[in-house]
């Protein structure tokens, strides 16, 4: 009976050390794991930062001081009146945002100009990817879908010539898919209501399948032609490629 307490009690305290062993060695493992991690949280930051002013200063390797120029003829122009890319700019990051503040911009060399090569200018203290829709243009994609208003897409937007702003001047952004191919919203609705059973609206938005079926069904009996025409009525059913209707 002693022999077989003895055998429990050591059983008992082999698995109590092998637990703690195991709590230890899982520590460690998940500690390794958090630094590995961290390190590597730190080297895309680094890596991302790197990228960022790489970019910013690519305009500069591939500027063209004749960009700048006017014709042939013309009087040159005086330097304060020179906008991006012909100019670069050193701004206050301690600026409050949303409040003015003054830039120091130089002309940048091989680009001629009248006056001062350095120059005070003031602008809206905000980064670039901040400025209103108004003050860059966005590329517009033509594989988006506009019927689907909600959902966005990413593109690339450059903030315009004139505008100073904080950060890289080119951007991803997330916008509307607006693009058009010049397709009629009152169009498509008045032959959906007077046509719409010949599939004469389907053919108009591209839909050259579901036009077919319509004009061999004389429009489904005409549930399929009312129900088209509430369809385009309520913005639901555009154009086969996604394009918006005017």
């Amino acid at each position: 009976m002693n022999m077989y307490l003895v055998i429990d009690r050591r059983f008992v305290a082999f698995m109590f050390v092998s637990l703690i062993t195991n709590h230890i060695k899982y520590s460690e493992t998940a500690i390794n794991n958090n630094m590995e991690s961290n390190s590597k949280s730190l080297k895309q930051n680094q890596s991302s930062s790197d990228n960022f002013l790489q970019a910013s200063h690519d305009d500069d390797k591939t500027f063209d001081p004749n960009q700048c120029g006017l014709p042939k003829g013309h009087p040159l122009m005086e330097c304060s009146a020179l906008n991006y890319p012909c100019i670069k700019c050193t701004y206050d990051m301690s600026c409050l945002y949303g409040e003015f503040s003054n830039a120091t911009c130089d002309v940048k060399n091989g680009v001629e100009c009248i006056g001062s090569r350095q120059f005070q200018r003031q602008f809206m203290c905000r980064y670039c990817f901040l400025t209103d829709q108004w003050e860059h243009d966005c590329m517009q994609k033509t594989t988006c879908n506009s019927v689907q208003l909600r959902k966005l897409h990413k593109t690339n937007c450059t903030v315009h010539n004139d505008v100073l702003c904080l950060g890289n001047r080119h951007f991803a952004k997330n916008i509307r898919c607006n693009w058009t191919r010049g397709s009629k919203y009152f169009t498509a609705l008045i032959l959906s209501v007077t046509l719409g059973g010949f599939g004469v609206d389907r053919f108009y938005l591209g839909h050259w399948q579901e036009g077919i079926g319509k004009l061999f069904s004389f429009g489904g009996l005409g549930v399929w032609t009312v129900i088209d025409a509430i369809l385009i009525s309520i913005g639901f059913l555009g154009t086969s490629d996604g394009s918006l209707l005017l």
